[in-house]
């Protein structure tokens, strides 16, 4: 079930109706089977799997919290990780390492014999180990405290609205609101209905229109493109892949709110960063910060000499890029961003950032935030190629020629259509510094947004609906 589609807004208006006739443990168990009900939609097989890490972790956490054995709370600690890592490891990587090893064997002569096997991903399976995982670690850690409830873990682990993409919730401020009474709000009513139709825009009017552009470059034969055509299409990637995922994020916001709880920002208009650490910080910023607390500072993160930081920022970005897909472009595609934080570092300082943030409208920040943008747009290149081959070929020819063509007209102007009006809903968000500002302005401004929103979904739908992008990972 898409959040797009009829079936999920039936679906949910059932869950929704159920939910407040019962108490907070009898809706804890309404949310496990509507949880289990939504994930088994796409493949029932896979409910097993999240039934077994909610089953490890649990019984880990509680192991950890009763134990002050340290090399035993070790073990426990390398138990949970092993398993999860183990489990995501073989559905997601184990055909591109065997792929690989019989590639490097083939090279030197001797046959692999590694065995080939048809493995479907599990939809969500990164965004959902990396949330058990984070739990036992944070308890271990002594930052949050084991739940002795099966059920209120379960929930926490598969709450729908964030189950198949995130955003990555820590148990240390999710777990409390599956284990308190919960009773929303007028606001977050309010602010539900502003996520909900603010996601449904950037998925369908921005994202869903944008794909038949990007599909059709990207599939295209090089030799066949002007550099005009793909350089436009990259930029139509960088909003569908924005569009999608961030609507993805702020419709699971706002359907969790009705439901009285409060998930985490996931995305705060990215594209107006002005250097590579500003963007992980408003980019997939549960990722961004899962990555920071569990790999970065444990790595060292800042201390020590310039070197060691420099290995610990590529190390994460580059097993960041290889948690996105066992592919090489991801893997690139992480390098490059660890060496874009790298090269940015010795220039950043806290005081021109805070002078730049002071001054959204400065001519230095919009320099900045362009040349920003076009960094991720190179790395979007590496994200969306079919292959590293793709990649080389398409650079060289926007190198080479950018030939305005019809084409590239016609992708002009769908983009201006569609993009612009978001881009200035943002830039006037960014300006205020306030996320949820349309929230408290006059309810005749508030009500023409939405009306506009409902209007460009209804007379401008996409051409063919499309998956959200996030659910491959």
């Amino acid at each position: 079930m898409l959040f797009n589609s009829f079936s999920f807004w039936l679906f949910y208006l059932t869950v929704f109706l159920l939910y407040f006739q019962l108490k907070r443990r009898g809706q804890n168990v309404l949310l496990l089977i509507a949880s289990y009900f939504f994930y088994g939609c796409w493949d029932w097989r896979f409910l097993s799997l999240i039934a077994v890490s909610t089953v490890i972790d649990y019984t880990i956490g509680l192991n950890l919290s009763r134990s002050e054995n340290p090399t035993r709370r070790k073990w426990l600690l390398a138990t949970s990780i092993v398993a999860n890592l183990g489990i995501l490891g073989f559905f997601k990587y184990y055909g591109f390492f065997a792929t690989e090893l019989d590639r490097l064997f083939t090279v030197v002569g001797v046959p692999a014999m590694l065995p080939t096997l048809s493995i479907i991903l599990p939809v969500g399976i990164s965004f959902y180990t990396f949330q058990t995982m984070s739990y036992t670690i944070d308890v271990y850690r002594g930052d949050c405290k084991a739940t002795n409830d099966l059920l209120d873990f379960a929930v926490y682990v598969s709450f729908f609205p964030q189950l198949v993409a995130g955003p990555i919730e820590r148990a240390n401020r999710f777990l409390p609101q599956v284990q308190n009474v919960r009773h929303p709000t007028s606001e977050q009513f309010k602010q539900g209905l502003f996520l909900i139709l603010i996601g449904l825009f950037r998925k369908v009017v921005i994202a869903d229109n944008m794909a038949p552009i990007v599909n059709t470059i990207f599939a295209t034969p090089t030799a066949e493109l002007s550099g005009a055509e793909i350089l436009l299409g990259i930029y139509a990637f960088a909003f569908q892949i924005y569009g999608d995922f961030s609507g993805y994020s702020a419709i699971a916001r706002g359907v969790a709110s009705w439901l009285g709880f409060d998930l985490m920002t996931n995305f705060q208009m990215p594209y107006f960063a002005i250097s590579p650490s500003d963007f992980w910080r408003r980019w997939h910023i549960s990722l961004s910060q899962w990555l920071r607390d569990y790999l970065y500072i444990p790595l060292g993160g800042n201390r020590g000499q310039s070197w060691y930081v420099y290995r610990n920022l590529m190390l994460t970005m580059v097993i960041g890029g290889f948690w996105h897909g066992a592919a090489w472009t991801f893997i690139v595609w992480g390098f490059f961003h660890g060496a874009i934080l790298c090269a940015y570092r010795p220039f950043e300082s806290k005081e021109t950032f805070r002078r730049l943030s002071e001054s959204p409208l400065s001519w230095e920040r919009l320099f900045r935030m362009v040349v920003m943008f076009h960094l991720v747009c190179v790395s979007w290149l590496l994200f969306r190629a079919e292959s590293m081959t793709q990649v080389w070929e398409m650079t060289a020819r926007m190198a080479t020629d950018l030939t305005v063509t019809p084409f590239a007209v016609s992708i002009f102007a769908l983009m201006a259509f569609f993009v612009m009006p978001l881009l200035l809903f943002e830039s006037w968000l960014e300006w205020r510094n306030d996320l949820m500002r349309l929230v408290e302005s006059h309810w005749l401004m508030r009500g023409l947004v939405y009306l506009y929103i409902v209007y460009m979904m209804i007379f401008f739908p996409p051409p063919i609906p499309s998956e959200f992008i996030y659910f491959q990972f």
